[in-house]
């Protein structure tokens, strides 16, 4: 690989590829620099607010020995009227190897990915719009393995705002790649009817039956005009210790709006643990996915 786009654009093979080198260094952590001495240098440049994202980026570039460097929009010169592919080729000509984007508009770091620059700048999507969060979903499915083994014929259930969620998006990608039948719950105005391999059932009782994983989204409020009508919401498609299947694994990718998508007795509860997993397991996967672009892009 030499960006990491999207979900689409790897195969099966590379998912799979990219699992097992996580597993690898879950279970070798404290290698990084140890092992790895001057590998080369990252650049995060978010255009959008990220707290886990963000963080086990820099956590899992720094565990691999790479140089990070935090890209501040307000103090650079984006502001002077650079466009974002000559501050990306300049980035890359002081020493950048990998950009690491996040950014609200759909098709922006494909777009870059086009680019010829000056000394072969690898892209990492870190989160696009509503459209796609590969790394992720690469996460999700490391942490759905690692509770439920193979998704052959398990059934994930994706309750919420799935119309603005990427996360949404990019796990029913994956997951539908391995077989895994995705149900998603939400009320009508969260509905997008355009996306593939993914049923719709809008009662939340009859959603979570039977179901092996749930998982709850964020209501998006920065992507959304009109108003939501919260209290039905949350009468309706709340996940609590009422509702969720008692052999299903919970999870979310955060933020949480506790006692809205989840009641906040669960997320503390023994069930809500898989919850804080997820970040961690997202380092390993981070690791593995700067360690193969870094490696195939060196050879």
């Amino acid at each position: 690989m030499q960006h990491l786009l999207d979900i689409k654009s790897l195969s099966n093979d590379e998912i799979l590829q990219i699992v097992e080198l996580a597993k690898y260094y879950e279970k070798n952590v404290v290698l990084g620099t140890q092992k790895r001495k001057n590998r080369g240098s990252v650049a995060l440049l978010f255009f959008e607010n990220s707290t886990r994202t963000r963080f086990s980026f820099e956590m899992a570039s720094r565990k691999l020995g790479f140089d990070v460097f935090n890209f501040e929009v307000q103090k650079s010169s984006l502001l002077k009227g650079e466009g974002i592919f000559d501050t990306l080729n300049n980035l890359n000509a002081i020493g950048c190897d990998i950009a690491v984007i996040r950014h609200s508009q759909e098709g922006f770091i494909e777009n870059l990915s086009k680019k010829s620059y000056a000394y072969n700048l690898s892209l990492i999507n870190a989160g696009e719009g509503k459209k796609s969060h590969p790394t992720q979903a690469l996460l999700d499915f490391y942490t759905l393995t690692k509770h439920l083994g193979s998704l052959e014929g398990k059934k994930i259930v994706i309750v919420g705002d799935v119309i603005h969620s990427r996360v949404a998006k990019s796990n029913i990608e994956l997951l539908s790649r391995f077989n895994a039948n995705v149900v998603c719950c939400c009320p009508s105005y969260f509905e997008d009817w355009s996306l593939e391999n993914a049923s719709y059932e809008a009662n939340l009782e009859e959603a979570l039956k039977d179901a092996d994983a749930v998982m709850g989204l964020r209501i998006q409020k920065e992507r959304i005009d009109t108003k939501i009508p919260y209290a039905q919401y949350i009468n309706d498609y709340q996940i609590n210790e009422k509702n969720l299947p008692e052999k299903a694994i919970l999870m979310h990718p955060g933020p949480v709006n506790r006692d809205v998508e989840i009641s906040s007795s669960l997320i503390d509860s023994k069930r809500g643990e898989i919850i804080i997993e997820q970040p961690r397991n997202g380092v390993f996967i981070r690791m593995a996915v700067l360690d193969l672009i870094f490696e195939g892009v060196q050879r």
